[in-house]
């Protein structure tokens, strides 16, 4: 068996994230799969929550979504790896929000883009079987944000104003005092 192998991450202004990928249309293939296993270390060595195959230079209707914990959501349980061949999005909540992203494929920036709460979606994962589920808050967030690279869209063709950009370091900042801010409040609360 092959050892999984990191692959190297396209960055903005490469042309294969601009285009739409293609279907799958075999998942048994052993390139598909060997295909996984990269994106799986390639995702988790540059620790991403989620990696599409446009971002490897492979234009397939494939993407990754990496275990998380949700931080704003403390209750909700951590997540399990998704392997998503072919999705669909098929229903979308009419409420949005407005929510800081990252892209791996656009290093040190950041975006608020507007996404819709809640979705259905279905798809088929990496043994072949059909799924369907609802997904919420950061997990819809991050569904819809890896589906827009296989449709060619990056989450900066969906920031509105440039006031909504930032970089990295500025964001992990506003995170640090936000979160300060609730400690302070709960110590006052007790």
């Amino acid at each position: 068996m092959r050892k999984p192998q990191k692959k190297l991450i396209a960055e903005l202004g490469e042309p294969v994230l601009h285009k739409k990928a293609k279907p799958i249309e075999n998942i048994n293939d052993p390139k598909i799969q060997e295909l996984i296993d990269d994106m799986v270390i390639t995702m988790q060595e540059a620790n991403g929550i989620g990696l599409a195959a446009p971002q490897v230079y492979e234009s397939l209707r494939l993407f990754l979504i990496n275990s998380y914990k949700d931080r704003d959501n403390p209750d909700i349980p951590e997540t399990k790896l998704r392997v998503v061949i072919n999705p669909a999005i098929i229903e979308v909540s009419e409420e949005t929000e407005k929510g800081w992203e990252g892209c791996l494929s656009i290093p040190k920036l950041a975006g608020k883009v507007s996404r819709h709460t809640s979705i259905k979606v279905e798809y088929t994962n990496r043994v072949g079987k059909k799924v369907k589920e609802t997904l919420e808050n950061l997990g819809a967030r991050v569904f819809q944000h890896e589906h827009d690279h296989i449709e060619g869209i990056l989450f900066l063709d969906r920031v509105r104003n440039s006031k909504d950009l930032a970089t990295d370091t500025a964001i992990e900042r506003r995170i640090a005092e936000r979160d300060r801010k609730r400690k302070s409040e709960d110590k006052e609360k007790k």
